[in-house]
């Protein structure tokens, strides 16, 4: 996991590029924080 141990803040994680960057950071350890204005 070459994100262990790291956090991560990512805005407009609803959709597309956001949501995607929001899983690939998770999947790979980051203690990932989201948020956006769509639920």
């Amino acid at each position: 996991m070459k994100l262990q141990s790291k956090s991560a803040v990512i805005t407009g994680a609803g959709s597309g590029m956001g949501r995607a960057m929001a899983i690939l950071f998770a999947q790979e350890g980051a203690s990932v924080i989201v948020a956006d204005v769509n639920g």
